[in-house]
């Protein structure tokens, strides 16, 4: 089948997700840099996940007497919270393309799975841009990069880690949807109003994946040591509903 070429528009958008990408990651280190800040004068954070509100609170009320410390201090809230403003900003700029064409269609199917946000959806709609380039899911996996790598000789096959080929911006956010499905099927607030008006039968299989994946990451979380790996595992299986979804 021949591929279709991504319109000037669908390389623009893809663009604009891809710049995110990358101040989400700006954000993260200064994240790690304040906390690391911190955690050098003896005030490492104890009350549960970073990044709350309650974890805000607390970072408001930490005080410093020496000028130059609280200076620094300042600093770097100041360089965190630049980063946030940005973030929101090209959020916003990218939520008016959920609703347009070429990726209203894309996006809301693919959101009415758990663990797809709106702006996840558009992420892997603008890197795929035509999914019936794939003839078969493992098609898909593969450019995604997350099929185990193989090494064969003579009658002795060898497999290790994912071979991490491909589209890195696919296999973050798929591995980033993985984590939903780490617990109890069922559909919360945000996930139903994401398939308010779809297709029933979309709907219908959005509830079998999950029934699938959550029951999956169960029973590989039992017997694996590390969850990154139970993760990358339900990813994979994630893209394949996901190609048969689309590729429809």
């Amino acid at each position: 089948m021949a591929i279709r070429i991504p319109s000037v528009q669908e390389e623009a958008v893809r663009d604009l997700c891809r710049a995110r990408a990358d101040m989400v990651e700006d954000r993260t280190r200064a994240r790690h840099r304040l906390s690391k800040f911190l955690l050098r004068h003896g005030r490492p954070w104890r009350g549960g996940n970073a990044w709350t509100l309650t974890h805000e609170r607390w970072l408001l009320a930490q005080r410093f007497h020496q000028p130059a410390l609280a200076a620094t201090y300042a600093h770097y809230r100041a360089v965190l919270q630049g980063r946030d403003a940005q973030l929101e900003a090209i959020e916003a700029d990218l939520a008016v393309w959920y609703d347009q064409a070429p990726f209203a269609d894309a996006v809301h199917r693919l959101s009415a799975y758990r663990g797809i946000t709106r702006l996840g959806a558009l992420t892997l709609a603008s890197e795929v841009c035509d999914w019936r380039r794939f003839g078969r899911a493992a098609a898909f996996t593969g450019f995604c990069g997350l099929v185990p790598s193989e090494y064969s000789s003579g009658t002795s096959t060898w497999r290790g880690h994912i071979t991490k080929c491909g589209n890195a911006h696919l296999r973050g956010q798929l591995v980033e949807s993985a984590w939903a499905y780490q617990h109890r099927p069922g559909v919360g607030v945000d996930l139903r109003g994401r398939q308010q008006g779809l297709d029933p039968q979309v709907v219908a299989r959005a509830w079998a994946a999950q029934l699938r994946l959550c029951g999956r990451f169960r029973r590989l979380a039992a017997r694996k040591d590390s969850k990154n790996v139970v993760a990358t595992a339900i990813a994979r299986e994630l893209a394949g509903f996901l190609w048969a979804e689309m590729a429809a």
